[in-house]
């Protein structure tokens, strides 16, 4: 049988026939790497049925997102929920994410201990008129309340709130001092750069990254015995390294460095990132090797899913995650390419048109029949085809 063939749309303008390559063959050994610690943050699906557009709340396909997640822990992921993946600060609203960390953590016993296997965003965005830093500590609080009781991590998840009312770094200390002071088991913080979030520019009471570090740096060392680890995300490899090195004994260094992630791992880091999404299969064959010291497998596995992730990821970077859907659409894991807050939209024919074909270059898409067929249906909607 041949494989597909699809015309797809290029930059310049033209159109260029792809032929598809075999089905993949990913080989899962089961259970988890046992090297690192690895987390696959986590997409949500839209009910395709719903009024999903711009400024409309929220609203979820359940089955779908929870199937969603059955897929990353039976491939040997962990699950990081209600995360910028899942596209909070831009379109699921507060209800919809207590919803998610709710049955995200109740799906998750199906696989084990839920506090092992998921770790969920606690953060402000409930609180946007937020004036004060008291005000800043209580959504955190509330937030922090709501992933406790449903038995999963916390990560501490950067606040627009506070990046907006913060002085200074000492600002920042008083807010996590206060809340990693009422934490009962380790959490872990995030740090997610402006090309994720604009509105967190100058985090930490600085738009120096130097000093910057310093200030995460003297929070991290005065509270270690109650941060399992920092989940970084600023797509810079050499400052990450100089951080890991940099952390005191028993903190992890989750890399959220969706360019540069394979040698990072390779290095020493732990793993906290949204390429994982789409990239699972080759993600868990990658770690295994690692964990059996095969570092040809390693690099065989991840190399041709760094392609992907940097285009996927590129600027703006924020739109990363119509990438993700699109490749979770094109692989089966969901019936319709669709977003909550209409986020479908924000990339370009060209772009969507590359991120298949990386996709497919990567082995990610296990019916080639299946991806080749809904790519031209979306690319007819663009004028592709026809």
């Amino acid at each position: 049988m041949s494989s597909p063939v699809v015309t797809l749309p290029t930059a310049d303008g033209g159109l260029a026939q792809y032929t598809m390559n075999e089905p993949p063959e990913w080989a899962f050994p089961g259970g988890m790497p046992q090297s690192r610690v690895a987390y696959a943050a986590a997409h949500v699906v839209a009910d395709p049925r719903a009024d999903n557009g711009p400024g409309r709340p929220a609203a979820v396909d359940w089955d779908a997102t929870l199937r969603f997640r059955r897929h990353l822990w039976s491939h040997g992921m962990r699950v990081a929920d209600a995360m910028d993946t899942a596209q909070r600060n831009m379109g699921l609203d507060w209800p919809a994410t207590r919803e998610l960390i709710r049955r995200s953590a109740a799906e998750a016993r199906d696989f084990g201990d839920p506090s092992a296997l998921l770790a969920c965003g606690a953060g402000t965005d409930h609180a946007p008129d937020a004036a004060s830093l008291d005000e800043v500590v209580a959504a955190y609080t509330e937030q922090i309340a709501t992933v406790r009781d449903a038995g999963a991590g916390v990560i501490v998840m950067a606040s627009r709130q506070l990046a907006r009312l913060a002085r200074g770094p000492e600002d920042y200390h008083s807010v996590y001092g206060t809340l990693l002071g009422q934490a009962d088991r380790p959490v872990i913080l995030h740090w997610l750069g402006e090309m994720f979030d604009p509105n967190l520019a100058g985090y930490w009471g600085s738009s120096d990254l130097d000093e910057a570090t310093g200030s995460f740096l003297a929070l991290v060392r005065e509270h270690a015995d109650r941060i399992d680890g920092v989940k970084v995300s600023l797509l810079d490899a050499a400052r990450e390294v100089a951080l890991r090195e940099a952390l005191p004994e028993g903190v992890r260094l989750y890399t959220g460095d969706d360019f540069n992630y394979p040698e990072l791992i390779a290095g020493g880091s732990d793993a906290l990132l949204g390429i994982f999404d789409a990239i699972a299969p080759a993600a868990t064959t990658a770690l295994h090797a690692l964990d059996a010291g095969d570092t040809e497998t390693y690099e065989e596995a991840f190399g041709p899913t760094v392609p992907l992730a940097r285009k996927i990821f590129e600027t703006p970077t924020y739109h990363y995650k119509t990438g993700l859907v699109l490749v979770a659409w094109l692989a089966g894991h969901q019936e319709a390419f669709t977003m909550v807050n209409g986020a479908q939209s924000a990339r370009s024919a060209v772009h969507l048109a590359e991120v298949f074909r990386l996709a497919d270059q990567a082995r990610l898409l296990p019916d080639p029949d299946l991806a080749a067929g809904r790519m031209r249906a979306l690319l007819a909607t663009c004028g592709v085809g026809r």
